[in-house]
C-alpha cells in the first residue's frame, strides 16, 4: 500500500509538472507571437513611406481646433505646407489672427478663423457650423484639450466644478460636436480624414490625472468605434495617443529624442494615417506604448501614482514657497 501510494503520488506530481510545462510553453508561445506581430506591425508602419496622403486630394480645406499653440499649430503648419487651406478654431481672436497671417505669408494658402471657447455651452457650434458652411473639408483635427495644472486628488482639484465642466466640454463634447458638423460633408463626398488627439494617458487609468485620463480614453474609444463604422464609406478616423511632446501644455520647453517638438511629432503622426486607426504617432512613443501595455494595468497605475505624487509634492512645495 505504501509503494502504491508513493507511485500514485509520483504520477500526480509528474502530471502536475507536465501541466505546468504546457502552461509555460503556451505562455512563452503567446509572448513570442505577440512580440513578432508587434515587430511586423512596427516595420509596416515606421518602415513604410506612409499610408494615406493627407492633403488637398481629400478636400481643399482642413479644420484644426486648438490651432494657435503646440500640436494644433504644428498640424496647421504641416497641412498648409501641403497646400491645404486652413480653418483655425481657437479661443483667442488675437492669436488666431496672428497665426493666420503667419500661415498665409509663409505658405501662400487661404485661411479662415473662428473664435470659439469650447468650455462654453452648445451655442458655439451653431456659429462654427455657419463658418464652415460650403467648404470642401477633407481633414478635421480635433486637437483642442485641457489638462490639470498639476496632478491632484479628484476632490482637491482647484475650482472643481468649473474645471470638471470645462474639461468635459473641451476634451469630449468638442470632439463629438465637431465630428457631427464635418462628417456629413465627408460622407457625401466619400472621402475625408478625422484625426482625434487623445493621449497616452488613455492607455490605462492615471491616478491624480483621473478626469483627464478618462476623457482621453473616451476620445480613443469614440475614434476607433467611428472608424469601424465609416471606413467602408471612405472615411478614416484615427485616434492619436502621444506621450510627452515639448509643448506649453506639457511644460516641456526643450525637445529631446523621446520628447519631440510638435513639428517633428506631427510629421511623424501624419505618416501613420491609413496604416493605424490607433497610433502613438512617433516611433519612440510607439515603443513606450508597447512596453506600457505589456505590463499588467495594476502595475502601470501604481507607477503612475508614484510619479504623480512626486510631481504633486514638488508643485505644492513651490507654490507654498512663492
Amino acid at each position: 500500500m505504501n509503494f502504491a501510494a508513493a507511485m500514485q503520488g509520483m504520477w500526480v506530481s509528474l502530471e502536475a509538472g507536465s501541466l505546468l510545462c504546457w502552461l509555460g510553453l503556451l505562455a512563452v508561445s503567446w509572448l513570442v507571437v505577440r512580440a513578432t506581430y508587434s515587430l511586423f506591425n512596427a516595420l509596416r508602419v515606421w518602415g513604410s513611406v506612409g499610408g494615406v496622403q493627407v492633403g488637398p486630394g481629400l478636400g481643399r480645406w482642413a479644420v484644426v481646433t486648438g490651432a494657435t499653440d503646440g500640436i494644433g499649430k504644428a498640424y496647421v503648419e504641416e497641412l498648409a505646407r501641403r497646400g491645404m487651406k486652413i480653418v483655425l478654431v481657437s479661443r483667442s481672436q488675437e492669436k488666431l489672427d496672428q497665426v493666420a497671417r503667419e500661415i498665409e505669408e509663409k505658405f501662400k494658402v487661404e485661411t479662415k478663423t473662428i473664435a470659439a471657447d469650447f468650455s462654453d455651452s452648445q451655442a458655439i457650434y451653431k456659429r462654427i457650423q455657419s463658418g464652415l458652411d460650403g467648404l470642401d473639408i477633407g481633414t478635421l483635427v480635433n486637437n483642442v484639450g485641457l489638462s490639470y495644472s498639476y496632478p491632484e486628488y479628484f476632490l482637491d482639484i482647484p475650482d472643481l466644478d468649473n474645471t470638471l465642466n470645462s474639461m468635459i466640454n473641451i476634451n469630449i463634447t468638442s470632439v463629438v460636436q465637431m465630428t457631427r458638423l464635418v462628417l456629413p460633408g465627408m460622407l457625401e463626398r466619400s472621402r475625408g480624414v478625422i484625426l482625434n488627439i487623445s493621449s497616452a494617458s488613455a492607455l490605462y487609468p492615471v491616478p491624480l490625472l483621473t478626469v483627464y485620463s478618462a476623457t482621453k480614453a473616451f476620445v480613443d474609444f469614440f475614434s476607433r468605434g467611428l472608424h469601424a463604422e465609416y471606413k467602408s464609406k471612405g472615411i478614416i478616423v484615427q485616434s492619436v495617443l502621444p506621450f510627452f511632446v515639448a509643448t506649453k501644455m506639457s511644460k516641456i520647453r526643450k525637445p529631446t529624442w523621446d520628447k519631440p517638438s510638435p513639428e517633428c511629432y506631427v510629421r511623424s503622426a501624419l505618416g501613420t494615417v491609413g496604416l493605424q486607426s490607433q497610433t502613438n504617432g512617433y516611433w519612440v512613443h510607439a515603443l513606450l506604448g508597447w512596453i506600457t501595455t505589456s505590463f499588467p494595468v495594476c502595475i502601470s497605475m501604481k507607477l503612475a501614482m508614484s510619479m504623480n505624487l512626486k510631481l504633486r509634492g514638488r508643485f505644492l512645495k513651490r507654490a507654498k514657497a512663492n
